[in-house]
């Protein structure tokens, strides 16, 4: 047995992996992403940030959120993933700083880091992401301690004066399609129809639905779907044994069969396959 199958960490890093998400998606750990080069707007929850080299975002990941990648330029980025249990597990006393506070007070923020600082931060981004990929003792002690000193310094920059928070969309196309998502998720739970989303924005409803899809590369529907399935995601993970009825009604279904098929269809699982796999007990 490996020593990563004997001791395994609750921490991912990859750097420019093939594996990037072609949909909105959210997951439980914390996310740390950092931008190094290429075009991309990412979408987090309401915002749309609109990415560039050095930006570090530090984001709870079960917020939905999503790359729209330009392919005409070469994306490179680097994601860490970690459950922030673990990480507080690393830092009882004698250590002095609550390093998850930059993820807790603010559900998601972007720091947009100068030369010398990310001089500081992509080597242990680097060292982290080629640490995870071996398997011996004294690379998984490494990797905490790794894991460790890029946390603290993650927390030294998320004190420094703000160089660049999440600016406005520059674009009106941009400006609108964020008031959208920003709608979207105050209304997801009503019964929502394309024209009531078109009266709102005062826009005609074919352009409404044109320029959400040039802007975040999946439908209107598509999200709004996604987004009530990760709710619902989220309700049977605090209460696995919440019934799938009162779930598909509260997140905005009229119909239970409709919410199954929507369910599968997003996770690859029906809903009560879901809880049931929340609730099994670890072997």
């Amino acid at each position: 047995m490996s020593v990563q199958e004997r001791y395994p960490l609750p921490i991912e890093a990859m750097y420019n992996t093939s594996q990037i998400p072609t949909d909105f998606h959210s997951h439980l750990e914390y996310e740390i992403y950092y931008f190094h080069s290429g075009k991309c707007k990412l979408l987090i929850g309401d915002s749309i940030y609109e990415l560039a080299p050095g930006n570090l975002i530090l984001m709870n990941g079960m917020t939905l959120h999503y790359p729209s990648i330009d392919n005409r330029y070469e994306y490179c980025r680097t994601v860490v993933h970690f459950d922030p249990a673990f990480a507080s597990g690393l830092f009882q006393p004698p250590f002095l700083i609550p390093l998850l506070l930059p993820f807790e007070r603010q559900t998601n923020r972007l720091i947009s880091l100068r030369a010398e600082e990310q001089a500081r931060i992509e080597p242990l981004l680097e060292r982290l992401c080629l640490l995870r990929q071996s398997d011996d003792p004294l690379s998984h002690d490494r990797l905490i301690l790794c894991f460790q000193e890029l946390l603290l310094l993650i927390y030294e920059f998320a004190h420094m004066p703000s160089y660049g928070q999440a600016s406005a969309p520059g674009s009106i196309k941009q400006q609108n399609v964020q008031k959208l998502i920003a709608y979207i998720e105050e209304h997801y739970r009503e019964d929502l129809e394309l024209d009531d989303i078109a009266d709102y924005m005062h826009l005609n409803k074919h352009y409404l639905v044109k320029i959400f899809k040039e802007t975040t590369g999946i439908t209107l529907f598509h999200y709004l779907y996604q987004r009530r399935i990760n709710q619902a995601k989220m309700l049977f993970t605090m209460n696995p044994d919440r019934s799938i009825t009162e779930t598909a009604f509260e997140i905005g279904f009229k119909y239970v069969s409709h919410f199954s098929q929507t369910f599968k269809k997003f996770t690859g699982q029906s809903p009560d396959d879901y809880r049931k796999g929340i609730a099994r007990p670890l072997e």
